[in-house]
């Protein structure tokens, strides 16, 4: 094994943090795998007796060494945040969406469905598909606030 790039030191209130931690139980298991894996580093075990002890990769004990030199241990024990997917629509054509649900259904039709909202949003040319689902689920989140307003009556 290489030499090891990051050398996890602890304070005594870090160390005594981690142990409770481990102690309680209470936390999820990714993190108190890395709390061992940074108790470990700072009593000074090598990365093959970490692996061996702990059952968790190299690639593992070297993120979790790195991100607590450089970031801290708070931020060694946490994941990081996900992105997360972006919104299929902008907020104004959200409310193009719900304008239209308050409009008059089109010929043929005694009211607006969700599929009709759906096949709408797509002829406009907000979205390539759109699901029924995705129209149930912004009208829910918005329609509160519309009916709050006066627009729409439930």
């Amino acid at each position: 094994m290489p030499a090891i790039k990051y050398r996890v030191t602890l304070t005594d209130d870090e160390v005594e943090m981690l142990e409770a931690m481990l102690r309680k139980g209470k936390c999820a298991a990714r993190k108190q795998t890395r709390a061992r894996i940074l108790l470990k580093a700072a009593a000074g075990c090598k990365d093959a007796e970490i692996i061996e002890a702990l059952a968790v990769s190299a690639t593992m004990i070297h993120h979790t060494r790195q991100r607590c030199v450089e970031e801290g241990v708070e931020a060694a024990l946490s994941d990081r945040p996900r992105p997360g997917k972006a919104p299929k629509l902008t907020d104004k054509q959200c409310a193009h969406l719900i304008a239209t649900a308050c409009t008059p259904p089109p010929a043929g039709h005694d009211h607006w469905t969700l599929r009709l909202l759906a096949d709408q949003v797509v002829q406009l040319g907000f979205a390539d598909s759109f699901s029924h689902e995705t129209v149930r689920r912004l009208l829910k989140k918005h329609l509160k606030t519309v009916a709050g307003a006066g627009v729409v009556h439930s």
